[in-house]
């Protein structure tokens, strides 16, 4: 394989130096050479220094406060080429991988968003979200490579920069954590499609376990991101779901607590999806 220009990598890191460089030396080793545009969300260990004085090719860009998830769309503004694959600092992509997705961003013009394969630690072990997408009742368009989607992994999805952008990206006010659907409903309400492409694989190897309160941010978001998008009965489903849980739940009870915190924003925020994407998020709904 040689160089592949198509596809630019953006990575986000907060704090985590060592496993930030393991992966730039992933991505370094693969054919494609792709561009790197790491976003440093405000680390205090070092990470932008050690990354120019060990990776001077790599791009490192300081917003100066840790956004979270729209970290990626600095990057992805800055990017220069039409296509951007996500990492984070614990994941990287096989090699060949960037390729088979450019060559399919570039087949299938309305193809706003890979949602790639992931294996899973030094192993390899398929991802049990693998299964989850491949299985997807939205069904194969007919100009697609794979089975509909309205969700995906963040650190493995390459995106058409163009759709990225029109869709607005990842929504501050869900910081991070369960982001990746409001951005699927809202790349399928601009037009684009979203689907599984299982050829394309990305490497996940995470450290030290769940972090401390991401179950809790990850109900919030869901909860949020029904308020930003679904019907009112919809959002209030989820709502008192919370509610309910909250008295012997100390999750779901932070997570309520969190989501009645930001819901003035979300309700100033709210847009109805079309008919056909909330048809087909419906059709998700547990």
């Amino acid at each position: 394989m040689t160089a592949d220009p198509r596809t630019t990598v953006v990575v986000i890191t907060h704090n985590r130096r060592d496993q930030l460089l393991r992966t730039l030396d992933r991505l370094d080793g693969m054919p494609e050479r792709p561009p790197v545009i790491v976003v440093d969300n405000a680390s205090t260990d070092g990470t932008g220094e050690a990354v120019e004085r060990l990776w001077p090719a790599v791009t490192v860009l300081a917003p100066g406060l840790n956004l979270g998830a729209p970290g990626r769309t600095v990057g992805v503004r800055h990017a220069r080429t039409p296509y951007v694959a996500f990492s984070d600092d614990d994941s990287w992509w096989e090699p060949g991988s960037l390729t088979r997705a450019a060559d399919l961003l570039d087949r299938h013009e309305r193809l706003g968003l890979l949602a790639a394969g992931i294996r899973v630690g030094p192993g390899g072990a398929p991802d049990p979200l693998n299964a989850m997408l491949a299985a997807s009742p939205l069904g194969d368009g007919a100009d697609l490579p794979g089975p509909r989607v309205l969700g995906f992994l963040a650190c493995a999805a390459v995106a058409r920069r163009e759709a990225y952008l029109e869709a607005g990206g990842y929504s501050p006010l869900l910081f991070l954590g369960g982001e990746e659907t409001l951005l699927a409903y809202d790349l399928r309400a601009h037009g684009w499609d979203v689907c599984h492409a299982p050829e394309v694989m990305a490497v996940h190897a995470p450290t030290g376990g769940v972090r401390p309160g991401r179950p809790a941010v990850q109900r919030r978001n869901a909860a949020l991101t029904a308020w930003l998008r679904r019907p009112v009965p919809v959002a209030l489903r989820h709502t008192r779901s919370l509610a309910t849980a909250a008295p012997r739940d100390t999750e779901a009870r932070d997570a309520l607590l969190q989501m009645l915190e930001r819901l003035p924003a979300a309700l100033r925020a709210r847009r109805r999806l079309p008919a056909p994407v909330e048809a087909s998020a419906r059709l998700l709904d547990p």
